[in-house]
């Protein structure tokens, strides 16, 4: 089946959907949406992870403005950090990061005990919590599964950040779990043998890879384009 490939320039550090939301880049993120969307005409698009083949290749960026932008549209939305190991959510929204995913995956807590919200209206963020000594066991848990399950009674799309997917196994863990996964590449950055490899195990995990988003690609405004590949 051909995936749809989204083209973003995601160099700019920054939430650039929420403060700068007639920016070029950000009418590139309301475009990964629609294809989000196209490739679910179906059966609805209700939770995603969004992984990289290695790090620094944008994925926290692309995570955080991809729920934005599904919070724009109306959809009321929760970013999760599940990158147990290195998370960043809590410092790009700016919430504190004393409790968390990792809080809820051992303990009795509810979604909503540990959901903060934010500045934009229909969008909250669970942060990590508590770095544990075994994400891949909490990733893959029962207790997994019933937090997908409590979260979707509350939030229409559920979008998680999850680690690269040649450095641990998380991401492979919790794609079984979810609707479909989204691959971020960086141009000039990623090889090609490395974004295919990545492919392949989130296949082989029985992944349903949503398409990939090639970002910092240097395009100018009138050529933005999306392109279909394997």
């Amino acid at each position: 089946m051909a995936r749809k490939k989204k083209t973003v320039n995601t160099r700019a550090k920054n939430l650039v959907t929420k403060d700068n939301p007639k920016s070029p880049i950000a009418e590139q993120f309301r475009t990964v949406r629609t294809n989000l969307q196209f490739t679910s005409v179906d059966t609805d698009l209700e939770t995603m992870l969004v992984t990289s083949a290695n790090p620094s290749e944008g994925k926290s960026v692309t995570t955080a403005n991809t729920a934005i932008v599904f919070a724009q549209q109306g959809k009321k939305t929760l970013l999760v950090d599940a990158d147990l190991r290195k998370p960043t959510i809590h410092y790009t929204f700016r919430v504190p990061n004393t409790i968390g995913l990792s809080n809820y995956l051992i303990g009795a807590q509810k979604v909503a005990e540990i959901a903060n919200p934010t500045e934009l209206n229909k969008l909250d963020v669970i942060t990590c919590g508590p770095i544990p000594p075994n994400p891949s066991e909490l990733l893959g848990s029962n207790k997994m599964k019933e937090f997908i399950e409590e979260a979707k009674k509350t939030y229409d799309m559920i979008i998680f950040d999850t680690p690269p997917v040649h450095a641990v196994t998380d991401s492979q863990v919790l794609a079984n779990f979810v609707d479909g996964v989204l691959l971020v590449v960086r141009s000039k950055q990623t090889e090609k043998e490395s974004a295919l490899k990545a492919k392949e195990q989130l296949e082989q995990s029985q992944a349903n890879l949503l398409g990939v988003v090639l970002n910092d690609q240097d395009v100018k405004s009138s050529n933005y384009y999306y392109y279909y590949g394997q």
